[in-house]
């Protein structure tokens, strides 16, 4: 049920946002009284799940969902009408039109993608405000992972800085280390500074391998189990707090999950706290050393979380201050490319980003952020790409002549011959990681 929860929710949000970057093109195009042959969400090789014809434009479902397209009269594109172009040109076509009506036409799908994500943002911050744990607000500090670890953090510290930089939000402090290529991190150990220089290695590790890194350390009260826990057998009740193995302190979680490790196969006593009573419990630690319990993971009950309400006209300004931020830190992703080009994802790894229990809050900010990926991507400098075609027109532009129809023809192919490439191999490292 939750991967359909999660196929549902990137469907929904794909379709949505080719449907408004296909009408970008289409506005224009009407705008400027260009013929518009084609609009279909998903392409359709060979046949389409629907379409119906209304005016001068055939309107479709296709059945391969990866994107969509509006067919112009009288320009090369995805559908490589070479022939049209061979007819002698009508005024209702789109090489008819002045350079800058075609300019426009193409950035149209662009320009709404980046329009609506900011709208969506605003929208997010005015109808649910934003909550978040301030790094300040970390009190227990860090509890950290082995390649944390190896990178000379310790579980308990406090995270001061990054590269010097203060981070107000706890959850962006992984991020800014990746997108930053960040040289150290500043903690508090034992109530002395100590800075902590990260390895050159660690942007690739993070990158191929993502992993937690860095949680907030919390204490350990029970909040379920897993079917057939042997904790439940042993007396443990939702709500206790674990403090101690065989009179070992084990205040946090993290303290209990590396004690327990070595116990394996061994009987232990458990002592915890419920409802201010002290109770010891016995139990034999599996083989994998672990009791399949779920920890209390609501972070509000063990920190002082910050929450940001906004007016209408309070969050239109921070909705278009989180869309250009989001903006900026994808396009810093770029950069990251050559240390680990198996990082590169494809539509597993979109789908997995969006959570498996509906939550329209989750849903509207992935969808805003997907829409600024889409508008990015499509502006890249790329024939076969909204932005390849810009290039082009911005050329005949500043130069006053036409790139040849031949020409745009092998551009256009090109294009088409390196998106493919792209995709095949974003796909592929999806498969491949499914298996590792």
């Amino acid at each position: 049920m939750e991967i359909l929860i999660k196929i549902a929710q990137f469907l929904l949000s794909l379709t949505i946002l080719v449907v408004l970057h296909e009408m970008g093109h289409f506005f224009f195009a009407k705008l400027f009284k260009t013929r518009v042959e084609k609009f279909y969400l998903f392409f359709n090789p060979w046949f389409s799940l629907l379409k119906f014809k209304k005016g001068e434009t055939e309107y479709g479902i296709g059945w391969l969902p990866l994107g969509g397209y509006v067919k112009i009269s009288g320009m090369i594109d995805e559908s490589m009408d070479i022939e049209q172009m061979k007819q002698p040109p009508q005024p209702y076509e789109f090489r008819s039109k002045p350079s800058w009506q075609r300019l426009l036409i193409m950035v149209g799908g662009v320009l709404v993608n980046f329009i609506l994500a900011l709208v969506i943002y605003s929208m997010v911050l005015y109808v649910w405000g934003e909550e978040y744990l301030p790094t300040k607000n970390v009190k227990y500090g860090i509890s950290c992972d082995s390649l944390a670890l190896q990178n000379g953090l310790r579980n308990g510290d406090k995270i001061v800085s990054v590269d010097n930089h203060v981070i107000e939000n706890f959850r962006d402090v992984v991020p800014h280390i990746v997108l930053n290529l960040s040289k150290s991190v500043q903690v508090e150990r034992n109530g002395q500074m100590v800075n902590v220089p990260l390895k050159e290695s660690l942007i690739k590790d993070l990158l191929d391998k993502p992993k937690e890194f860095i949680t907030p350390r919390f204490p350990f009260y029970v909040e379920d189990f897993v079917k057939d826990s042997p904790a439940i057998g042993a007396g443990i009740k939702k709500g206790d707090k674990l403090t101690a193995i065989d009179s070992v302190k084990v205040e946090y979680f993290d303290e209990f999950r590396t004690e327990l490790s070595k116990h394996k196969k061994k009987e232990v006593t458990v002592t915890l706290l419920r409802n201010d009573s002290i109770k010891h419990v016995k139990i034999v630690v599996p083989e994998d050393g672990l009791l399949g319990i779920y920890p209390q993971g609501d972070m509000s009950k063990f920190f002082e979380l910050k929450k940001i309400e906004y007016g209408f006209w309070e969050s239109i300004p921070a909705g278009i201050n989180k869309g250009i931020k989001t903006l900026k830190d994808y396009i810093k992703q770029f950069k990251l490319i050559p240390k680990s080009p198996e990082s590169l994802g494809g539509f597993i790894t979109i789908g997995k980003i969006f959570p498996g229990v509906w939550d329209w809050e989750s849903f509207w900010t992935l969808t805003a952020f997907l829409s600024i990926i889409l508008a990015f991507m499509n502006i890249l400098p790329i024939p076969a790409l909204d932005g390849g075609h810009v290039i082009f027109l911005l050329y005949e532009m500043i130069t006053g002549r036409k790139p040849g129809d031949k020409f745009m023809e092998y551009a256009q192919i090109g294009g088409l011959v390196i998106l493919f490439g792209l995709l095949i191999y974003a796909n592929l490292n999806d498969v491949f990681r499914l298996f590792k």
